[in-house]
């Protein structure tokens, strides 16, 4: 053989699997990807992973934020189902615009809401459609929230509570509440807030008002906001209880809820399945049942409560300290 042919020969067998390979590159399925923060998106990955699916070799996702702005969530969903993606994750908010946006593009949800009430779904065990997903306690474990508050910090006769005055969870967040602060014999102080801004306003105002500690609700708002939040409640030196961990992890005093990060895991396995072939209707939507509660005894130090009651402590499934 010539060495001319030879080294031709050599060249096309080093190009050809760098040619299949990209091939393949260009053939990976594209999701759709309407969350929240870091840590939903990682566990959102550890889902698809988990079905073996894994972000930038065998699949891409386009990420769709809006802050939180409810009212983006349409055009951006609509985006979406013009790209022709495999399928689209959404939480509640955007899993409504993204079913109104298309009946054959697979979605599947991750909320805290009752997803039959919220006209996502026929059934639990029976989703109908192009739409399944997972969905947790959120809105139901207000009460409790308050309880374990008032157990916290037993001298707040006054406790502010924050709700997004936008979401859907509100109304049922107030209501808990109030049922709630009628038992414990404690005035509720509500604020509504939808904005970074609003937010600020709220702790300010919570503080004038001389609140011993105070409420929050669980819509994603906030917990995009965690951080904020967390560094307010430090500069007017209230006690908070929170719905999610990430808000303890941050410097907060304790939180009670469900493991949000975990039903995002479960809704990227769904996702994953779904690629494989499985079909929405198929997968009966599942129901995340973890729940736990953090406590930031630092927090918990700074703000003068000393000792933590016990009863506190021995409910607490994490302290941080």
């Amino acid at each position: 053989m010539r060495r001319r042919d030879f080294i031709a020969a050599i060249g096309s067998v080093a190009v050809w699997p760098i040619a299949v390979r990209a091939q393949q590159r260009r053939r990976a399925p594209v999701i759709g990807y309407m969350g929240g923060g870091p840590t939903y998106t990682a566990a959102f990955g550890r889902g698809l992973a988990e079905q073996g699916y894994v972000e930038g070799q065998n699949v891409d996702i386009l990420y769709r934020g809006a802050s939180f702005q409810y009212d983006r969530f349409p055009s951006l969903a609509e985006d979406l189902v013009r790209r022709r993606v495999a399928a689209i994750f959404a939480n509640s908010a955007a899993a409504l615009a993204a079913k109104r946006a298309t009946m054959t593009i697979p979605i599947v949800f991750s909320t805290s809401s009752d997803p039959v009430e919220l006209g996502l779904v026929a059934s639990l065990n029976r989703p109908g459609g192009n739409i399944t997903g997972v969905t947790w306690l959120a809105q139901e474990l207000t009460a409790k929230r308050l309880e374990l508050l008032h157990e916290t910090v037993p001298a707040a006769s006054l406790i502010g509570l924050l709700v997004n005055s936008t979401s859907g969870l509100a109304e049922a967040e107030i209501r808990e509440a109030e049922a709630a602060a009628r038992v414990l014999g404690v005035r509720l102080v509500m604020r509504k807030a939808s904005t970074e801004s609003e937010i600020e306003m709220a702790f300010a105002i919570l503080a004038e008002q001389r609140v011993g500690a105070l409420l929050t609700g669980s819509d994603p708002l906030f917990q995009e906001q965690s951080a904020k939040m967390v560094a307010l409640a430090a500069r007017y030196a209230v006690a908070v209880i929170y719905p999610g961990r990430e808000f303890v992890e941050a410097g907060g005093l304790m939180s009670y809820g469900p493991d949000a990060s975990d039903a995002t895991r479960i809704s990227g396995t769904y996702v994953g399945r779904i690629l494989k072939g499985e079909k929405p209707s198929d997968l009966p939507v599942q129901r995340s049942t973890r729940i736990e509660m953090l406590l930031n005894l630092n927090t918990a130090k700074a703000l003068g409560i000393e000792p933590v009651p016990t009863a506190t402590l021995l409910r607490a499934t994490e302290v941080i300290e």
